[in-house]
């Protein structure tokens, strides 16, 4: 099974046991998303990728720049520890950790929310890489990931679903980043890029490490 074929599953499980008009109201907003024309300003393979100093787990600072010296770097923007389509992608993600190590590349993971959840979520799916915080979605929006969640959506997370985004991420903006993958060279280009503003699909991680076999 694939890793779209579980999240299909979860989306399957999840909107299922919702009311239609709750579902409607999730559904519209990744159209406007989509319509708002986001993927037309998201970084892709051969720009050069934003250079970033965040914070992991452990409240220690991680560069991207000093990484880079001793391979590429894989990186993996999430939403949040709330959110059941992102911990079912890294802890699937954990899998291919090795291979990609054995390929002299580093795996992180980027999320707005503060060190204590991405500690939290570390803990829960037994993750092997680190995971980065980004104040308000900062680096996101280098990358060209960040959007701003508003009303219907906002409401029906904040009033419905119980998931208030400043109690996560320490600040008041309601931004959340496009879930996306790239692999960085060493030369700093963006090597692989993908994306996609349905937050429901990922890409499997194999073609990372066949994009690194082929670099």
């Amino acid at each position: 099974m694939t890793l779209q074929d579980s999240l299909d599953r979860l989306k399957a499980k999840i909107e299922g046991s919702m009311p239609p008009e709750v579902v409607k109201i999730m559904h519209d907003a990744t159209k406007t998303l989509e319509d708002s024309g986001i993927e037309n300003h998201i970084l892709k393979a051969g720009d050069a990728a934003a250079e970033f100093e965040l914070q992991n787990q452990n409240g220690e600072l991680v560069s991207s720049k000093t990484l880079l010296k001793n391979g590429p770097l894989v990186i993996t923007f999430y939403r949040g520890v709330w959110c059941p389509y992102c911990n079912t992608d890294l802890g699937n993600l954990k899998r291919y950790t090795e291979q990609l190590n054995e390929l002299n590349a580093s795996m992180l993971s980027i999320s707005p929310q503060t060190p204590k959840f991405n500690k939290q979520i570390i803990e829960q799916q037994r993750l092997n890489f680190d995971l980065l915080s980004d104040t308000e979605n900062t680096v996101a929006s280098k990358f060209g990931l960040r959007w701003e969640m508003v009303d219907p959506l906002k409401s029906l997370y904040r009033d419905s679903f119980g998931i208030k985004l400043p109690d996560f991420n320490g600040d008041e903006s309601w931004t959340l980043p496009v879930p996306a993958r790239f692999i960085i060279g060493t030369d700093g280009i963006i090597k692989y890029a993908e994306f996609s503003v349905d937050y429901t699909k990922r890409p499997n991680p194999d073609v990372l490490v066949e994009t690194l076999k082929a670099i």
